[in-house]
């Protein structure tokens, strides 16, 4: 399990991985990642969290952006100091691959819109670590 930090604008997004060998199929090529994120709002005043941007590298291939409206279906207010957690997961073809983003915020006190860097972090299958 790796763990990834960021802070910008005022808003730490902290990234936990975990490989998942029961979802995996590693003769087939499939390597699956969980990966958690835990958003604080260090502001003084509330955000909200409006859209998502992931670029997705996987050593053997292409490299994949993702970008959507909010997390798992959700786009979550924080109050100044609140917390605000979400898994999810990502499936690459090879043993070795990466993350990172940007999510898009709202400034609820000024309505300005601003970035928020998601840290890279790294997806790497365990047995080549070995």
């Amino acid at each position: 399990m790796g763990k990834s930090i960021a802070i910008t604008e005022g808003v730490a997004v902290k990234v936990t991985t975990q490989f998942r060998a029961d979802v995996s199929q590693v003769k087939d090529g499939s390597y699956f990642f969980n990966y958690r994120i835990d958003i604080e709002n260090q502001n003084t005043f509330p955000v909200h969290l409006l859209h998502r941007d992931w670029f997705i590298f996987d050593s053997l291939n292409q490299p994949e952006h993702v970008s959507g409206e909010g997390v798992v279906g959700q786009q979550p207010k924080l109050e100044a100091g609140e917390v605000y957690n979400y898994t999810s997961g990502c499936e690459i073809h090879s043993e070795i691959g990466k993350m990172q983003g940007f999510y898009t915020f709202l400034n609820l006190l000024t309505q300005e819109v601003f970035r928020v860097d998601i840290p890279s972090f790294q997806l790497v299958f365990p047995g080549r670590l070995n």
